[in-house]
C-alpha cells in the first residue's frame, strides 16, 4: 500500500492547529495509509478527528521509529527548521514535502498557523483545505456532569498566564450567573488552579486540575457552556467542540493562533508580538482587565441560551 508520513510532534495546540491540513490530505490521498509521528498521548484525540490510519508515537524532534519500506511520502508539518526535515529524510522517503524544500514554497511567519499548513498542501499536492474545518467528533467518554463554565489558568509560559487572582476574581463574578465554575489544568498545574480556587471561594471538588488526561479533559470542555483560558492549547479544544470560549492572547496576536469563527472571543491588547516563551506575563495580557474579561464571558452565556452567538472570532 502507498504510505504518507506526517510528521507533527508538537503540543496540543500544535495538533489541533494542524487538523484542517490533516483532513485536507485525508481527502487529497484516499488510497494512500496515512501515518502521523506525534505524542503518544494524543492518539486517541486524534482518532477523533478521523484523518490517519495510524499514529507512531513520537515527541518533539525526535527519531519516527518507523518499519519497513521507506514512506512513498513524508510530509513536515511540524516547523520551518531543517531539524524535523532531517528526521523524516532519513528514512528516504520517495518525495518530502515541506517549507524550504527545494521548489517548495517559502515560509511566511506573519501567516496563521492553520492557514500555513493548508496553503503547503495546496502548493505542493494540489489539494485545497478549509483552515477552518477544525472541528473532531463528541468524545466517547464525555464526563456526565452538568454542564459548567471551565477556567483554564495554566499556559506553558509565564508569558502567557494572566495572573491567578483575576482568574479567581472572574471566576466569582461568573459563578453569580448559576452555572458551576471549574478550574482545569493538568497535575503540574494543581496548585496554580488550587490557589485560583481558594481565592474565589469555591467548593474543594472544583479543582479539577490533574484529575483527567487529555481525553478527560476533552470531554470536559465538550460538554461546557464555556471555557475561559489563556492562549494554550486547551484553547483549540473549545473550536473543535463548539463551545463557546473567551481566550486571553498576550505574546502572541490572535491573528497567528487565534479561532475560527464561532462563538469564539479572542481578547488582545497588544500591538506587536511580544514573546511567548518569556517567565513573565506579557504586558498586552496584563492590560486585560477583569471586567473586558468578564463581560464577553457574560454575553457568550446568554447567548448561548437565547440565540446564535455572533462568528465574529476577534473583538
Amino acid at each position: 500500500m502507498t504510505t504518507a508520513l506526517v510528521y507533527r510532534a508538537l503540543g496540543l495546540g500544535d495538533l489541533l492547529a494542524g487538523v484542517p491540513a490533516l483532513r485536507t490530505l485525508r481527502r487529497a490521498l484516499p488510497r494512500h495509509r496515512i501515518v502521523l509521528a506525534a505524542p503518544a498521548a494524543q492518539t486517541r484525540l486524534i482518532e477523533l478527528a478521523d484523518v490517519v490510519d495510524e499514529v507512531i508515537p513520537t515527541e518533539e524532534l525526535e527519531p519516527v521509529a518507523w518499519t519497513g519500506p521507506p514512506p512513498d511520502l513524508a510530509i513536515d508539518l511540524h516547523g520551518n527548521g531543517p531539524a524535523s526535515r532531517d528526521l523524516l529524510r532519513v528514512l528516504g522517503p520517495g518525495r518530502l514535502i515541506g517549507f524550504g524544500e527545494p521548489g517548495g514554497p517559502a515560509w511566511d511567519q506573519t501567516e496563521h498557523e492553520r492557514e500555513r499548513w493548508c496553503r503547503l498542501l495546496a502548493e505542493t499536492l494540489g489539494a485545497e483545505g478549509d483552515p477552518d474545518d477544525v472541528r473532531l467528533a463528541q468524545p466517547p467518554d464525555r464526563a456526565p456532569r452538568e454542564p459548567a463554565i471551565l477556567i483554564h489558568p495554566g499556559a506553558a509560559s509565564g508569558s502567557r498566564r494572566w495572573p491567578p487572582d483575576r482568574f479567581a476574581e472572574l471566576a466569582t463574578h461568573l459563578a453569580i450567573a448559576g452555572v458551576p465554575v471549574l478550574i482545569t489544568g493538568s497535575s503540574g498545574e494543581r496548585d496554580l488552579a488550587e490557589d485560583v480556587r481558594l481565592r474565589a471561594g469555591l467548593a474543594p471538588d472544583a479543582n479539577l486540575a490533574g484529575t483527567t488526561d487529555l481525553i478527560g479533559l476533552a470531554a470536559l470542555v465538550a460538554g461546557a457552556h464555556l471555557l475561559i483560558s489563556g492562549d494554550t492549547g486547551v484553547a483549540h479544544l473549545a473550536p473543535a467542540f463548539a463551545t463557546p470560549s473567551v481566550t486571553l492572547f498576550g505574546p502572541t496576536p490572535p491573528a497567528l493562533w487565534g479561532p475560527p469563527p464561532g462563538p469564539h472571543i479572542a481578547l488582545w491588547r497588544g500591538t506587536v508580538p511580544g514573546d511567548p516563551h518569556g517567565s513573565d506575563p506579557d504586558p498586552a495580557l496584563l492590560r486585560l482587565s477583569i471586567s473586558e474579561v468578564t463581560a464577553p464571558a457574560l454575553r457568550l452565556l446568554r447567548q448561548s441560551s437565547a440565540s446564535p452567538p455572533s462568528t465574529a472570532p476577534y473583538v
